[in-house]
């Protein structure tokens, strides 16, 4: 959540059949530098998925901090509960 590293990091090439969510919103200043990376893991594998929000908090999910936002947040966990169930 909120970031992504390139799949250099990784060794290139994200591993067949491992899962991955990525959540970031789309004017997060932070995220806007992580999302060509986010994009090219959500391209290289069907195993990925790329979530993108409107708004430009950061740490939006974090209920205690000023960038909380509640209809996003609870998407976010929806999504990952989901993705956690599944795995």
């Amino acid at each position: 959540m909120y970031s992504c590293l390139p799949m250099s990091e990784f060794g290139g090439v994200w591993p067949a059949g491992v899962p991955v969510q990525i959540h970031g919103k789309e004017g997060d200043e932070f995220f806007d530098e992580d999302l060509p990376a986010a994009r090219e893991l959500a391209d290289s594998t069907g195993a990925a998925e790329l979530f993108l929000y409107p708004g430009d908090e950061h740490l939006f999910a974090d209920s205690s901090l000023p960038a909380y936002d509640p209809k996003p947040s609870a998407l976010l966990m929806e999504r990952v509960r989901a993705f956690l169930a599944a795995i």
